[in-house]
């Protein structure tokens, strides 16, 4: 991979905190900021994945109840109550 330049303005009082804390940490400056990069650039790439994904999910759920696919709060509790009283049920008969 080519190298080139990269020149950006700081704090003074930042860069000496930073390239001291990279002395500290027995690491050059230069590896540091391209890991720093790296981390910033598949962060937003995820940010942006995550966001498409949201996106497609809020879509298919608007679709889904328009079309009347859905349950309402009540039904679900209704379904989920039955399942709890199955598995408290079993659970009895497999402790005797």
């Amino acid at each position: 991979m080519a190298n080139t330049m990269f020149t950006m303005k700081l704090d003074t009082e930042l860069r000496d905190e930073f390239m001291a804390e990279a002395a500290a940490a027995d690491r050059p400056a230069a590896q540091i900021m391209r890991e720093f990069m790296r981390e910033f650039i598949q962060k937003q790439k995820d940010e942006r994945e995550y966001k498409e994904f949201l996106r497609r999910k809020v879509e298919k759920a608007r679709g889904q109840m328009l079309r009347g696919e859905y349950r309402t709060s009540g039904e679900v509790e209704a379904i989920f109550a039955e399942k709890r009283a199955k598995l408290r049920r079993e659970a009895g008969k497999n402790t005797l």
